[in-house]
């Protein structure tokens, strides 16, 4: 990749993770206590300190390698940023509905508390989807974390493997006024371009006898990508045209691990949380929504939504996500669980 083109990455990365801060808590409360180690470490998220097994690859926080959105540390010293990064990046738990009388927000219970799920399943009813504009997770993380003072719950790399950041009883800052009703993930693509200005989608999407697949620039090495000699290629082989807020974009869809590991996971969250509905915003017709929500559709609307649907500045997921694959996914699983 060219310098030039290496800028403008850089850039569309930075714009696309910024905008989403909320104020710094005062006094973070601690983070929260994770329970001892079950059998299915190393397939499970952590809800409210509880593990739950979502049977995809999970790295989390607090294991070897992990990507911790509650340290104040730059998770990549060798590269830091030009202006220094101080504080938190995270609100520790969700605010609570004003009571009446009260003037003060009070947030969740004290991480270990068994009111905090209760608080939670009460609270939380929206899951946010994100591409990344890095390409890998590590990149992803590094310039979230080290670079834009923000933070989300997920990370899905290229590979299929879930990075868990923080319990997701926390608030992440991703999604301006969704933070603290919601539950974020950033999927690991490097997005979608105006299809006359695409170049960054050449230099990233070679084809070979197979047809397209992810090449990561030569500065990057291997992206942090765990799976050794991992190949990348969209589930759909074709680059994808559609329109969001009326506007046309280019992209490459997502790899099928990532969306075999997104239905698990969500399905999952989906169960142990209620208020998220396992359905997008739909238009007249039935069909997923490409253009934002109106603050007062917002405000009503419980389930799943992409970026864009919060916010006309966004295009993520993008229009190369396939929504119906996805949901239909997460309804199956959810199926023998009485719920769809």
């Amino acid at each position: 990749m060219s310098r030039r083109s290496l800028s403008a990455v850089a850039a569309l990365a930075l714009f696309a993770l910024a905008g989403c801060r909320t104020a710094p808590p005062s006094k973070p409360l601690p983070p929260p206590i994770v329970k001892p180690l079950a059998p299915a470490h190393g397939r499970s998220i952590v809800l409210c300190g509880e593990r739950f097994d979502i049977e995809a690859p999970v790295v989390l926080w607090t294991d070897k390698g992990g990507y911790d959105a509650y340290s104040t540390e730059l998770r990549f010293p060798d590269s830091p940023p030009k202006e220094p990064i101080v504080g938190v990046r995270y609100q520790a738990g969700r605010k609570l509905p004003l009571a009446e009388g009260e003037k003060t927000p009070r947030v969740t219970a004290l991480p270990g508390d068994p009111r905090r799920r209760a608080d939670v399943r009460a609270l939380v009813d929206q899951f946010v989807v994100h591409y990344d504009v890095c390409g890998t997770s590590a990149q992803c993380f590094k310039v979230l974390h080290d670079r834009r003072k923000l933070s989300v719950h997920f990370m899905l790399d290229i590979d299929g493997l879930l990075y868990q950041t923080m319990d997701v009883s926390d608030t992440a800052w991703h999604a301006s006024q969704a933070n603290g009703r919601s539950i974020g993930i950033e999927i690991a693509n490097i997005g979608a371009y105006k299809p006359d200005a695409a170049s960054t989608l050449d230099e990233w999407y070679p084809s070979d006898e197979h047809g397209p697949r992810i090449q990561l620039p030569a500065w990057m090495k291997d992206g942090g990508v765990r799976t050794p000699g991992f190949v990348g290629r969209p589930a759909r082989p074709e680059r994808i045209v559609g329109a969001i807020h009326g506007v046309d974009y280019a992209m490459y869809d997502l790899t099928p691990q990532q969306y075999d590991t997104l239905g698990k996971l969500v399905a999952r969250l989906c169960a142990e949380l209620p208020r998220i509905r396992p359905d997008a915003p739909r238009d007249a017709l039935g069909k997923v929504r490409m253009d934002a929500l109106s603050p007062e559709e917002f405000a009503a609307f419980s389930g799943i939504v992409g970026h864009h649907h919060i916010t006309v500045n966004k295009q993520d997921p993008g229009p190369a996500f396939d929504w119906e694959r996805f949901l239909g996914d997460v309804r199956a699983r959810l199926a023998p669980r009485g719920r769809n």
